[in-house]
């Protein structure tokens, strides 16, 4: 139960519309609510100015066996009483007041720390914020702290919205002169070039704030470098036997739902295991928990926000010591195939427990699930040769990181796409970027999931008494798997699939039957199945469960030349893929 409900005997309720605010008394004070025209009767939640109450503690770093403890407070009570108190109930007496430190923690948006002075005054920290609003002061937190932190004095700034693909002695330069020589970084952590993003790391903490402040007023290419303190975790610290949980939260799915979902999480767990992708990607959290040996991850978002997620674990994983976690989903997006799949449900409704989510990582079975490389080779056009090395063909930019299965391209324009769920070629692909391109123009009016399954539906229609861009797609393309030239009949779209859930939980693929020569599919046997679609209509009818898709072929290495300009998307993310040739084959990565 929430600690704020268990002393609801500090709040009291005020008529909204009313001439003057007074609180509001038993026995049925609803019914005599003023009302405004047009409006509905509200009432506003008022914190009580009482002169003493109860403060949660918390141990942060401390190596107790209580998650927090309680302390009475008064009017009179000092953040150094508070730290004495809270010493004495974590069974610490023994140790001196003067070695520690607290700190207000705002787990809102982002997460703010203030290291509060001896003689300040707990009770009047949390009446303040009461009054100013009741939701921040539920999302604030009192933490214990050693002064000198026994683990060194080190601490690490992320910066991102760095030029990607620089030498890291570019990189090097570049921030010191935006920082100047006296604010000069200790040391360099790992540099992930692809990303424009980096950590310095500081062994002075005052030098680190003013760092800190510096380069979040840097513009480069007129925006403003992402910077942010990044909490240190140590691994003697985790019990033996205990898994912790990364938790990224992307708050631009589900509408508000991600939001809400972040500030539940930061209450329920650790506020610094818990990332929001708005600010710096999954790299941040990677990077702090690098060091773990065994961690699981939650994904709050749609199979895009996983497919990003995945890809940064594939490119920072080799200097983990925990290179491949299991993640869960919590499914924000407006499809979740994958969470489909994987038994996390079509999508958080918002009304389910964030404690009965986090119970049901923990009872969760770890399964593998297939992940393909896709390679697309555009046909050469006419210009001068270009000799391309092994070294300079390992160069690689990424393309639209923030959709599932970022490209990779090399200098001579191959694309390199990791793909989890599936890739699809012609009417698919053509209705999927139409889709991403109004969401694109206007993404406020793509904020809720039933909205845009009918956005989806009209774009469909409207495709139906259109030309057919798609038109006899069998003609425009030649498909080998695992070395076998394949027979296509007429259709206009084609769908690879690594798992058998399709727009929203449709099954393209169908009902296991014993009347054809294919086997049952699952996505762990290292087999893609391959489907074909005759127009707009059918694509309907198989979201509609009335039809299934044609079955065309199984198999683990999948060959595809193009002859034309065709739609293409791959795990949601949809271009117009020029003449050239596409191969599909086995990832290691899992």
């Amino acid at each position: 139960m929430n600690f704020f409900r268990e002393n609801s005997g500090n709040f009291y309720l005020t008529d909204l519309y009313a001439v003057e605010e007074t609180e509001l008394c038993d026995p049925t004070p609803v019914l005599n609510l003023n009302r405004k025209e047009g409006k509905r009767p509200a009432v506003f939640l008022r914190f009580k100015d009482n002169d003493s109450g109860e403060v949660r503690v918390y141990p942060g770093k401390l190596q107790v066996s209580e998650s927090f403890c309680i302390v009475p407070v008064m009017e009179a009570t000092t953040v150094g009483d508070l730290i004495n108190e809270a010493l004495e109930k974590f069974g610490l007496q023994n140790f001196c007041c003067d070695d520690f430190r607290c700190s207000e923690i705002l787990l809102d948006h982002g997460v703010t720390e203030r290291v509060l002075s001896g003689d300040e005054r707990p009770w009047d920290i949390v009446k303040k914020l009461g009054k100013d609003s009741i939701r921040q002061m539920e999302l604030m937190r009192f933490y214990l702290q050693l002064k000198q932190d026994p683990h060194g004095p080190n601490l690490a700034l992320f910066v991102g919205n760095l030029p990607p693909n620089l030498s890291e002695r570019s990189y090097e330069n570049m921030l010191t002169d935006f920082l100047g020589k006296e604010n000069r970084f200790s040391s360099i952590g790992p540099i992930y070039y692809e990303y424009g993003s980096m950590v310095i790391i500081y062994e002075d903490l005052d030098t680190a704030v003013k760092a800190l402040y510096i380069l979040r007023e840097v513009k480069y290419e007129d925006k403003l470098l992402l910077v942010m303190i990044l909490p240190s975790i140590e691994p003697s610290m985790v019990p033996k036997g205990v898994q912790p949980l990364l938790v990224f939260v992307n708050i631009k799915s589900g509408g508000c739902q991600g939001l809400q979902l972040i500030s539940s999480f930061r209450k329920l767990l650790n506020p610094y295991q818990v990332f929001d992708l708005d600010n710096g990607g999954p790299l941040p959290g990677l990077y702090v928990f690098r060091h773990i040996t065994d961690y699981k991850i939650l994904v709050c978002g749609g199979d895009g926000t996983i497919g990003w997620v995945l890809q940064c674990l594939d490119n920072v994983g080799q200097d983990s010591q925990c290179s491949s976690p299991a993640c869960a989903i919590v499914p924000l997006g407006t499809g979740n195939d994958l969470a489909r799949v994987l038994c996390w449900g079509s999508g958080y409704t918002g009304d389910e427990d964030p404690l009965n989510l986090l119970r049901d990582v923990i009872d969760a079975e770890e399964i593998i699930l297939d992940r393909w490389t896709v390679v697309f080779h555009p046909e050469e056009k006419e210009q001068p040769q270009v000799v391309c090395n092994a070294a300079t063909s390992q160069q690689v930019a990424t393309r639209h990181l923030h959709i599932s299965g970022a490209g990779a391209t090399s200098e001579d324009n191959t694309q390199i796409y990791v793909m989890n769920n599936y890739f699809g070629i012609g009417v698919d692909a053509d209705l999927c970027l139409d889709f991403h391109n109004a969401r694109e123009e206007n993404p406020n009016k793509f904020r809720s999931r039933l909205r845009n399954k009918g956005v989806y539906v009209r774009m469909g229609l409207r495709k139906m008494v259109r030309r057919k861009p798609c038109k006899d797609l069998h003609k425009e393309i030649r498909l080998e798997v695992d070395g076998k030239l394949i027979e296509l009949p007429q259709l206009e779209g084609i769908i690879i699939l690594n798992i058998l859930s399709w727009g929203s939980g449709a099954n393209p693929w169908g009902p296991d039957t014993k009347e054809d020569q294919f086997y049952t599919p699952n996505h762990w046997d290292g087999m893609l199945e391959i489907v074909g679609v005759t127009g707009v209509m059918h694509l309907g009818q198989i979201q509609s469960g009335l039809r299934y898709a044609m079955r065309i072929a199984q198999g683990g290495h999948i060959k595809i030349h193009l002859n034309s300009d065709i739609p293409v998307q791959v795990d949601g993310e949809p271009w117009v893929q020029s003449p050239g040739d596409i191969v599909v084959l086995k990832s290691a990565l899992k």
